[in-house]
């Protein structure tokens, strides 16, 4: 008969699974405490610790099972600790840490989603990059220098400057400058870093993405008038995020 794992056996499985870490004991005197941590700036993302329930103020004897997890949101923190199973973490004063309960209290679930946060949070910025989610963005296009308007007329897939930031599987929404001055494509970015040179008195680049072409907007749509007045954008210089309001808009 299969031995029922333990919530510290499943937290250890999930990492080593999801992101190749295994647990390190560091303390002679704590030899059950573990920690996980990246490969490249070794920063800690977790730690399992089993402590006096007393010192957590829960019911009963002995020890219980506790990670720790680093968030980056004051106002997640804030509301889990009012939670069953969640404490100010224990013995990190700094930052926003925060302690959940591994003994059923909180949901696998719920942990797995935690410890992805954690992970995100203190990784550095070269794989916060790499790991983020899927980004929009709005990207300018000048037709003084490409006929963007026609340039999905044949194919709905093209090259287009790589700006900073972007990787593939983001979205651009192409706002085409004047005597346009709207948004009129949609695309998804299926591949960036292509190497290419290239520079003239107006344009320099060093590297292409592939954009695909989701879908189309009339001229009046999202003018720049609008999106002046409605969404407070008032100049599209180079790629800039979406706000939500816009981003709403824009999916309709």
């Amino acid at each position: 008969m299969n031995r029922k794992l333990s919530v510290r056996e499943k937290v250890y499985g999930y990492v080593k699974k999801k992101y190749g870490s295994e647990p390190e004991y560091l303390w002679r005197r704590f030899p059950d405490y573990a920690i996980f941590r990246h490969e490249d700036n070794r920063k800690w993302y977790g730690i399992i610790m089993d402590v006096p329930r007393e010192k957590l103020g829960i019911c009963g004897e002995g020890r219980a099972d506790i990670l720790n997890v680093k968030l980056d949101d004051l106002l997640l923190t804030d509301l889990l600790v009012q939670q069953d199973g969640y404490f100010r973490g224990y013995h990190i004063s700094r930052g926003n840490w925060i302690s959940i309960l591994l003994d059923g209290t909180v949901p696998m679930k719920e942990i797995r989603n935690l410890i992805d946060i954690s992970f995100r949070t203190t990784a550095s910025a070269k794989k916060k990059q790499k790991i983020r989610p899927p980004k929009e963005w709005i990207v300018p296009a000048n037709p003084k220098y490409y006929d963007i308007e026609h340039a999905f007329d044949k194919k709905d897939e093209i090259d287009w400057k790589q700006g900073s930031g972007i990787r593939a599987g983001d979205t651009v929404f192409m706002y085409v400058a004047s005597p346009v001055s709207a948004i009129l494509y949609k695309c998804s970015v299926t591949e960036t870093d292509i190497p290419f040179e290239y520079a003239d008195k107006h344009l320099s680049m060093t590297a292409l993405m592939k954009i695909r072409l989701q879908k189309r907007y009339e001229p009046d749509q999202f003018t720049f008038e609008r999106l002046k007045e409605k969404y407070g954008i008032f100049a599209v210089r180079g790629p800039r995020g979406v706000p939500y309001s816009l981003s709403a808009a824009l999916k309709k």
